[in-house]
């Protein structure tokens, strides 16, 4: 990846960077040959400080501390949740209240590792979360973090009953298709199978409000990426079309 293309705001403090989907925030414990965002960032300003990360198929904003004191500032910033994040993504079905709160409990699924459990003798979690547009089987939704754990927004919205599309350990691992959502869908002449419009999860970190060490406040945001982009451009175009079972 180019970083120059990823990069939203740079500081004497501070830089924010807008990760791709399918890239590691820190190296894997387990697999050193796989590229990692810290690296790169390591290759290109030699000193920097992780204060928060994505899980590896979340796309959008991460912020790395350029200096020791602004790493401690940042870190306890995080910590105390003055911080506010927000994100967007595409939810399978239609959440109803289309507003609302959930803070249960997340901990360590008992069995499968690395994979995370709503429960209530889990840590404190609590996520807000806001319809913004209806497609039928999909619905586009906002959430804000209040707490940082690992892939709580996609525990929380299993727990809702409308978990992130494409997400093989919460929801479905089936790629997002246009014959889901177009009626008269038809495959062109020299095309044998259909290309998924999203194949990954779809998840962004779209903005970030804050306040530097010197207390100016920032309100950064990522666009979309291109594939959750063209996906929502479809989903308008054929909202209300489904095709036949298509509805929830």
């Amino acid at each position: 990846m180019r970083l120059v293309d990823h990069i939203i705001l740079e500081t004497p403090d501070f830089v924010i960077v807008n990760k791709p989907s399918g890239m590691l925030t820190l190296p894997d414990r387990h697999d050193n040959e796989l590229a990692s965002l810290i690296a790169i960032m390591k290759k290109a300003y030699g000193e920097i400080f992780t204060v928060h990360r994505l899980d590896r198929d979340t796309s959008g904003i991460i912020l790395f501390a350029r200096n020791e004191a602004a790493h401690k500032y940042f870190s306890q910033l995080f910590e105390s949740r003055d911080v506010k994040k927000f994100y967007l993504g595409l939810v399978s079905g239609q959440p109803v209240p289309k507003q609302g709160n959930v803070s249960e409990g997340i901990m360590e699924h008992p069995v499968q590792k690395g994979k995370m459990v709503a429960n209530r003798k889990g840590k404190p979690s609590s996520t807000d979360y806001e319809v913004l547009e209806e497609f039928g089987l999909y619905s586009l939704v906002r959430m804000q973090i209040h707490t940082g754990r690992t892939h709580q927004i996609r525990v929380h919205m299993k727990f809702l009953g409308h978990p992130i599309a494409v997400d093989e350990f919460y929801g479905s691992p089936e790629p997002v298709l246009l014959s889901s959502i177009k009626k008269k869908f038809k495959l062109g002449k020299h095309t044998e199978e259909e290309r998924p419009l999203l194949s990954r999860l779809a998840l962004h970190a779209s903005m970030l409000i804050f306040k530097d060490p010197n207390g100016k406040e920032y309100t950064i945001e990522a666009p979309l990426p291109k594939d959750m982009s063209a996906l929502l451009t479809q989903l308008r175009k054929h909202r209300g079309k489904q095709p036949a079972g298509g509805e929830e």
